[in-house]
């Protein structure tokens, strides 16, 4: 049984309330373009999405995004630096916190109004205080129109890339969307929903039947799987990402803009968060020994934070409620050796 609580404003009407000024969304445009030349491959520069598991305070999260802003400034000619900002992310169980969409304050009950006009306002100062854009999870397909306006990469997860839905909603995104291997790992399934994405789509939106062009961005993120025994098993080595380009290839051209980006937290570290950096650095090896994974690897996912690590409760300003992240240091140093290695 449903129970109506509050009604939800549109997307349109929130919009109209919280704007985007004229002075951000050019900036956002121009991260957009910077962003779509890593995954056209016009560019060399390579992308790092890079920030929290899960957005659950304003203030951390915009101390972290002004960081990142002035670290961008120093790695500016080699790497396009995009924060996370995953307002939608619940536990992994469902749950318990459910994301600042529907729970702007992760110690009381769910107020999803507020949370829609919370996450709002975090995106906008965020671009605001450090010049960048940010990425966020479509974990809830009616959700993205909130924050269409705002966002320059769009995450689809594992548990979500099997899904219509999502498949259709990422075909009229007009923004890089990375789309997860699911969690078995298949390959073939991720390109199907990759080719689904890229492809035009009609189907039924926000009481609207809506067609879209499709997403010529739309492209692969290698995040690991889980064996049928709840075992981590990584597919970041050189071999699955050969498998990747493999099956863009023998596409025969309907799969646009060959791209993995690797996730370098989940089931490749194992969540272990300070194996992020040892990913990264094989990662880099590989690209620098073969000419045709360089060209197909065109960015990281890392999971970090002001103060590394994690926990249950909001205590320590900046420390991850969900997964475990590397804390500022480790970040800083990480991304400085991603700028040089590339």
């Amino acid at each position: 049984m449903f129970v109506k609580r509050q009604h939800i404003p549109s997307p349109e009407e929130i919009k109209a309330e919280q704007p985007i000024p004229k002075e951000l969304a050019r900036i956002k445009a121009e991260r957009d373009r910077l962003a779509a030349e890593v995954i056209t491959g016009k560019t060399e520069k390579f992308l790092v999405i890079i920030g929290p598991c899960s957005a659950h305070e304003s203030a951390p999260v915009l101390e972290y995004v002004s960081r990142l802003g002035k670290l961008q400034e120093r790695v500016k000619e080699k790497l396009v630096l995009i924060p996370r900002i995953y307002t939608n992310k619940p536990r992994t169980k469902g749950v318990g916190y459910k994301g600042m969409f529907s729970q702007p304050d992760p110690e009381n009950k769910e107020d999803i109004l507020r949370g829609i006009r919370t996450i709002r306002n975090l995106h906008l100062r965020a671009i605001e205080s450090s010049g960048l854009s940010a990425a966020d999870e479509m974990l809830y397909p009616e959700n993205f129109s909130y924050l269409e306006d705002l966002l320059t990469y769009h995450a689809v997860g594992a548990r979500s890339s099997e899904n219509q839905l999502h498949r259709l909603v990422a075909s009229g995104v007009d923004a890089p969307v990375g789309i997860k291997n699911p969690m078995s790992g298949s390959i073939p399934v991720l390109m199907n929903s990759i080719f689904a994405a890229q492809s035009p789509q009609v189907f039924k939106y926000h009481d609207w039947q809506v067609e879209t062009g499709g997403n010529p961005l739309a492209h692969a993120v290698l995040r690991g799987r889980v064996d049928n025994y709840g075992n981590d098993i990584p597919n970041y080595h050189y071999e699955t990402v050969m498998q990747v380009l493999e099956s863009y290839e023998k596409s025969g051209g309907s799969l646009k803009n060959p791209a993995v980006v690797i996730d370098t937290n989940h089931s490749n570290s194992g969540k272990q968060y300070k194996q992020q950096i040892r990913i990264v650095k094989e990662v880099l090896q590989n690209r620098i020994h073969d000419g045709d994974f360089a060209r197909i690897v065109k960015g990281f996912m890392i999971e970090s934070f002001l103060v590394e690590g994690c926990q249950k409760h909001d205590v320590v300003f900046g420390q991850s409620i969900t997964d475990p992240c590397l804390g500022w240091e480790d970040t800083e140093r990480l991304v400085l050796d991603i700028a040089e290695r590339v």
